[in-house]
């Protein structure tokens, strides 16, 4: 049992010795994956810490806050809306403290003890619940979960929930309360940018926040541990294109080249030498070699080895938290019955016309978001032409170049306006599928809304990766936008550095302005509400002591200090049920980049991980100081996000097998060194494989031709130093003659996807012995489950008899 868990240790770690003085220190006293990820510095965890907090009876500021504006006018509606909501509340024995401040006014919500028992009860008796977690004690962020989901389904008589009040303005906020104590010491000991390069306290977070919360965390921080191999290794890979940067003889046969090219575009663009792009062609090798080809197989390997290992260390974590067995969507019809002993089951549905309807509207919008891929290829071709035809000699000489960095700056406010649009629309199509659950409810929505970012933010790189410079023609017959622009081209060294420069600007603004943002937001809301409310009174000395000390039941703060905690947790910024939602969206949309096209940008995982050092303390103290607190959610699982990470494992291996054998120059080259080169014969000893590799690329065009004569203008043939030219080359495998392609041309393209299937499948088998030869649980796990089981049969058995 310990032997499988610490050789996955050995594995990645290589330390022998480190294995066996853990297994002299620790022995088989707590779960060996728990203990790795606490030496690893995932986690920092007290290694007698109790992951259940004690029993909680009553709590000093109550389970939940509503706030309402001051109403004078009784008459009002939205005043006997809010009056009749708060004594229906009364009905259910819920205690509501009022206390006026100015133009708002708070309800202090208090559910009885009778409640919690009933809940207790029906947890003991369910059939999927009743093994998970201890049901003797009803912790605080348990109270908060339960008291929510009745406020959620209390009605008044016209049928309005709380949902529907907030949007008419009858409640201006709702939330649960932040716990000082605990506050400060998750604030001491996560919540601060000096612990960037500290373990998380899990089992602290998982208490205060709840188990949904702690499991994004425990994913993040082993995300973001696993990611340091791959930047390593990524740099690596940038290093060995910068080993040949003055060396290689594709570098020095484009900066000595005496290469007269094809204009870039119609009109103004003229004849260009091709050594002018020599420090494109360096560029281009810094990510275009042969290192990327193995870089991209270990992605896909390491995709599945993240997702493998993530499982394990969530089924140590889900055990020890005597969560395993936990069902969402029982616990949610345990709470029906707690609000409403009498209430009807809301009944599964299944509509083969909504079905339809919800299709036909997402392939309607996917096709909307292909669209405006279309739209930014119509304006990078645009502004190509505008910078060409500019006054700026530098923007005219690099026109595709600059249409490229504003094209993927436009991708970028598409994708910032897109993103609301996306999460209206999948908010409008799970209404219409009438999902029986909130936990179906956001599994259906985090598919869609999925769905909808993947192609919005995907759908251009797709373009730049297999279509760019493949679909634009050739001079003499270009393929033009409504007969009148020509298509882009892509440099004689290949299409991968546009790629990479698309994802580069895409990456860095998404991270840097989303966080800042993401920061700034909440910070500036708690400022303004500051502002607007007057300055909060001290503490008295009294409630001060009961704050700090541990509260016996029915002790309560006085009216002011209630007043000055609500105030304080009021002037937060809001959160709702998809709050984490969008912290998780962010992270998988980040790990599509790291593993979707990271054979372009070798350097994806090391920026993935910069950011997620930053990007773990930031959340942490956004939740902890600046947003209001979230309600604790009871789950064992990350839910549907692990199918969409497998999905987008699976996506990783045919997206790097595309762009090595269709984007990248990697078989062309190969097909030249062994088919065509200096070295084809096998007799050439000191010549280099790859001399001439880029004047065997290109083809020529000739003035004589008529097409040709038609397409170019007489001053476009002039060159810089005013030689007029009679021919000029193209990228492009083309008959000089009849610009058919040519033989090397068919054959190029059949090894492309002959390697296509050779590395898809070679990579697939590596992933899928991977993913059986590490176990999703470890074997103390599914053996402690055993005989905790065993155990509670035998305490039934025995309490039976007796």
């Amino acid at each position: 049992m310990v032997t499988e868990d610490f050789f996955f240790f050995f594995y990645l770690s290589g330390n022998r010795i480190c294995i066996q003085h853990l297994l002299i220190m620790y022995g088989h006293k707590r779960n060996n994956s728990i203990e790795f990820l606490e030496l690893m510095g995932v986690v920092r965890e007290n290694g007698n810490e109790q992951t259940s907090l004690p029993p909680v009876q009553t709590p000093l500021s109550y389970d939940y806050i509503l706030v309402a504006k001051t109403i004078d006018n009784q008459e009002r509606e939205a005043f006997k809306k809010q009056t009749e909501y708060i004594d229906e509340l009364k009905k259910k024995n819920i205690k509501v403290t009022k206390i006026i401040d100015d133009e708002l006014v708070f309800y202090g919500i208090q559910a009885p003890k009778e409640i919690f028992e009933k809940y207790r009860y029906l947890l003991k008796v369910s059939d999927a619940c009743n093994w998970s977690s201890d049901q003797n004690v009803v912790p605080l962020s348990t109270r908060i979960r339960i008291v929510h989901f009745i406020l959620n389904h209390t009605h008044i008589r016209s049928g309005e929930s709380l949902r529907d009040l907030l949007k008419m303005k009858v409640f201006e906020a709702r939330f649960c309360l932040h716990e000082k104590k605990k506050q400060k010491d998750l604030k001491e000991s996560w919540a601060r940018w000096t612990a960037c390069l500290q373990g998380q306290p899990i089992n602290a977070v998982r208490n205060y926040f709840g188990e949904k919360v702690a499991l994004y965390y425990l994913w993040l921080g082993w995300y973001t541990y696993l990611l340091i191999p791959p930047a390593i290794i990524g740099v690596i890979v940038f290093l060995y294109g910068l080993a040949f940067f003055n060396s290689s003889p594709l570098i020095k046969e484009v900066c000595e080249a005496d290469i007269v090219m094809c204009p870039l575009c119609d009109k103004r663009c003229k004849v260009w030498q091709l050594s002018d792009t020599c420090t494109y062609a360096k560029v281009s090798l810094l990510f275009d070699n042969n290192g990327t080809v193995l870089f991209a197989m270990f992605m896909a390997v390491w995709a599945t080895l993240f997702l493998e290992f993530w499982k394990r260390h969530r089924a140590s974590y889900v055990c020890d938290w005597k969560v395993s067995d936990w069902c969402e969507e029982e616990e949610e019809l345990i709470l029906e019955i707690v609000n409403n002993a009498q209430c009807a089951p809301k009944e599964h549905k299944h509509s083969y016309l909504r079905s339809i309807l919800v299709l036909i509207c997402v392939t309607a919008m996917i096709l909307v978001i292909i669209g405006l891929t279309h739209a930014l290829v119509v304006f990078r071709v645009i502004a190509a032409v505008l910078l060409a035809d500019g006054s700026w000699e530098f923007l005219s000489t690099h026109s595709n170049s600059g249409a490229m960095m504003l094209g993927a700056i436009l991708h970028y406010l598409i994708i910032t306006v897109m993103t609301r649009i996306n999460r209206i629309v999948a908010m409008k199509l799970c209404e219409i599928e009438e999902t029986r659950s909130f936990a179906a409810t956001e599994k259906s929505f985090t598919v869609k809304m999925f769905t909808f970012q993947f192609f919005t933010y995907f759908s251009s790189l797709f373009y730049v990766a297999f279509f760019l410079g493949r679909i634009n023609g050739h001079p003499g017959g270009y393929v033009r936008i409504a007969g009148k622009w020509r298509l882009e081209e892509c440099h004689p060294s290949g299409c991968l550095t546009d790629l990479f420069i698309q994802m580069a600007i895409i990456m860095v603004l998404k991270q840097t302005i989303s966080n800042v943002f993401e920061f700034t937001g909440p910070w500036f809301c708690r400022w303004l509400k500051r502002r607007r409310t007057q300055k909060l009174q001290r503490k008295c000395a009294h409630c001060y002591l009961k704050d700090e000390s541990e509260a016996k039941y029915g002790s309560e703060l006085c009216d002011n200090c209630k007043l000055r905690d609500w105030l304080s947790n009021y002037r937060l910024s809001d959160v709702d049920s998809f709050s984490l939602f969008n912290e998780f969206l962010e992270m998988v949309i980040q790990f599509s980049f790291t593993t979707i096209f990271v054979a372009a940008f070798p350097l994806a995982p090391l920026l993935a991980l910069i950011n997620n050092v930053i990007e773990i303390r930031l959340d942490a103290i956004k939740m902890v100081t600046l947003e209001r607190r979230l309600v604790p959610k009871k789950t064992n699982d990350i839910g549907v996000w692990i199918d969409v990470l497998e999905a987008i494992g699976v996506l990783a291996v045919i997206a790097n097998g595309l762009v090595i054998g269709v984007s990248s120059d990697f078989i062309p080259r190969l097909v030249y060194r062994y088919r065509y080169g200096p070295c084809a014969n096998g007799t050439e000893i000191d010549t280099d494989c790859m001399v001439g590799y880029i004047n065997n690329s290109l083809s020529i065009a000739k003035m004589s031709d008529q097409n040709i004569h038609n397409e170019f203008f007489p001053h476009q043939m002039v060159t810089a130093s005013g030689l007029n030219v009679s021919y000029c080359s193209y990228k492009d495998y083309r008959s000089n003659e009849d610009y058919s392609f040519t033989p090397q041309f068919w054959l190029i393209l059949a090894v492309r996807f002959a390697f296509v299937i050779l590395f898809e499948h070679v990579v697939v088998i590596c992933k899928f012995i991977a993913a059986w030869f590490v176990p999703s649980a470890p074997m103390q796990v599914k053996n402690d489950r055993l005989f905790d089981k065993l155990n509670r049969l035998k305490e039934e058995l025995s309490s039976f008899e007796a």
